[in-house]
């Protein structure tokens, strides 16, 4: 599956380590979120499986903030398909193509941040490669994660998949626009199991094709965003008093 972490090889055996295997990732993290909060931008790991709406999310995002700079860095194994399309919409992307690695991490985000604009932005989007998995478990600096879970899923991926939601801030229930022709789908089953895997649930229905929920959704950036923005002018004040 993923020749970066290893999982689902057959001929991975234990072994004694002194540190965290994941440390140097850990360290550019928070390199990539210091810089990220010294210049106010609110940076989102938008994390679902294949096909769960996250660029058509981020195009109909685009829609509703004419007053933001938005920017993105798209994940995708093998093309710059989402990258091209949200730079069709007004959101300034760089794609970062990761080959065979099923998930971005701290040091491709920050190679990429080297292409992009960023500390021009009021919000970034980092868009995670499509996987309910490893995404999950790596830091990319960012402030807060989101995961796009559509309709079309089925109602058990909290629970099959617990550490995405887990690490979840919000999780978005996207495509709810094809509820009316998916009888067997259960929100409420859903939400349930949302319920038992993240710490604090929290809930958007989003449809990118009626608009449904999107203001909900923008209403939460803006929170997240202006209490960004104050942690960061805390921040410059107690450097400031300090020097």
């Amino acid at each position: 599956m993923c020749e970066t972490c290893g999982c689902g090889d057959p001929e991975v055996v234990p072994v004694e380590v002194q540190q965290d295997l994941l440390a140097g990732n850990d360290r550019t993290a928070r390199h990539n979120r210091d810089h990220f909060m010294r210049d106010g931008v609110l940076a989102v790991n938008l994390m679902g499986s294949p096909g769960s709406g996250k660029t058509a999310l981020l195009e109909a995002t685009a829609r509703r903030t004419d007053d933001w700079r938005l920017g993105a860095l798209s994940g995708d194994l093998a093309t710059d398909n989402d990258a091209r399309r949200l730079d069709a919409a007004g959101i300034p992307s760089e794609a970062i193509t990761t080959g065979s690695a099923c998930h971005l991490d701290a040091r491709l985000v920050h190679r990429a941040l080297h292409d992009l604009p960023w500390r021009d932005l009021d919000l970034l989007f980092i868009e995670n490669v499509g996987n309910l998995v490893c995404p999950a478990i790596y830091d990319l600096g960012q402030e807060v994660n989101v995961v796009a879970l559509a309709v079309t899923e089925g109602d058990d991926k909290p629970l099959k998949y617990p550490v995405m939601f887990r690490k979840a801030d919000l999780v978005l229930l996207t495509k709810v626009d094809l509820l009316p022709y998916l009888p067997q789908v259960n929100v409420a089953a859903i939400e349930d199991a949302l319920a038992r895997t993240m710490p604090e649930p929290n809930l958007i229905r989003v449809s990118a094709v009626t608009g449904e929920g999107i203001d909900k959704w923008v209403d939460w950036l803006r929170a997240r965003r202006s209490a960004t923005v104050c942690a960061e002018a805390t921040t410059a004040t107690t450097t400031t008093a300090t020097a």
